[in-house]
């Protein structure tokens, strides 16, 4: 905790018990000279133990998350609890209001503000709130999110390649616990403003995931959250058994190793998808062809694959512009 946060809240976080409240983050605009905004905050003490912190929310138009903390927040009780569990069911509170991936505020996306800035915009402040005030207090975080309103993945989850061989088998043990489908390792390749990098400069063992998206929701995407979530935190010892059971589905432990495991579009126009969610795929196969609406006798642009692998993202608005990200990858993981 080297910089000193605005961020005020109404919770105690060595208080045992259930705790439900707001930080709040100074916000001065015309219609409110002294107001600030209010993100829920939930605290679950029981004992001395580690703590865990739960996000979801850092994107506002990714729901899985939301709705599996949510029922978190309302089911658990301090009894049902070992140690400490954190919850930010809706880290940027003001996307989350406004069901958009940045914030409506100063249109920026928190997962790539971190380490944040204590006296920047609202959302460098939550940034820096989250890195210099929560992780520093946590032993675990998972931190959920899904393809958002221009994605659609496969139910998975990911945690990032480290350099500590303690923290990679702590991370690809969480992974194991919460048993989505695909479980994905990931090159960061120098981005370092997500939360998954904040939490690795914490030396916090971390996981994420990628459960759905498309901007709603489905019983199965939902059921890989709640579930998986159940199962990490009883494999970390918070709390017991809960009903998430044991997964039905098989896992695939796959990786996603660079920028040629990625599909952009090459001009602005609707695109067709010449491939679906889990094809497998190889390098060179036409991947998407791109029509002009303006000039319909204009023969279409085609995009290739880079690499061979399963199809694990697709894109879903139908209009494109240049540089959108149409595909993403996956393969068969070599460790």
């Amino acid at each position: 905790m080297t910089r000193k946060t605005r961020i005020t809240t109404e919770v105690d976080f060595e208080q045992d018990g259930l705790q439900q409240g707001f930080l709040q983050l100074p916000h001065s605009v015309h219609r409110s000279a002294y107001g600030w905004i209010g993100i829920p905050i939930v605290v679950i003490k029981n004992g001395t133990g580690p703590t865990v912190l739960l996000t979801a929310g850092i994107h506002g138009d990714e729901y899985e998350g939301q709705i599996a903390l949510m029922k978190l927040c309302q089911e658990l009780q301090p009894a049902d609890v070992r140690g400490r569990i954190i919850i930010l069911t809706a880290a940027n509170f003001p996307a989350v209001i406004a069901g958009l991936r940045t914030s409506p505020i100063d249109d920026l996306n928190l997962n790539r503000a971190f380490p944040g800035d204590p006296n920047g915009p609202p959302t460098a402040a939550m940034a820096d709130y989250i890195e210099n005030e929560l992780l520093p207090r946590a032993d675990f975080s998972i931190d959920l999110h899904s393809g958002g309103s221009s994605l659609m993945y496969l139910p998975s989850a990911l945690a990032c390649r480290v350099q500590s061989d303690e923290l990679s088998k702590r991370q690809t043990d969480m992974l194991k616990a919460f048993a989505a489908p695909i479980s994905c390792l990931v090159e960061v390749h120098g981005e370092d403003r997500i939360m998954l990098a904040a939490a690795a400069r914490a030396n916090v063992p971390a996981i994420g995931t990628e459960l759905g998206g498309g901007g709603t929701t489905s019983l199965e995407s939902i059921s890989v959250a709640v579930q998986g979530v159940d199962r990490v935190l009883r494999h970390l010892g918070f709390t017991p058994d809960r009903g998430g059971g044991e997964p039905t589905h098989a896992n695939r432990l796959m990786e996603i190793c660079g920028s040629d495991y990625f599909v952009y579009s090459p001009d602005y126009g609707i695109w067709e998808p010449l491939a679906d969610l889990g094809d497998d795929v190889q390098q060179g196969q036409p991947a998407a062809k791109v029509f002009f609406p303006t000039m319909p006798w204009r023969q279409p642009v085609l995009a290739h694959f880079q690499h061979d692998g399963t199809v694990l993202c697709k894109r879903t608005p139908g209009a494109v512009e240049r540089g959108d990200c149409l595909f993403h990858l996956a393969t068969e993981c070599v460790e």
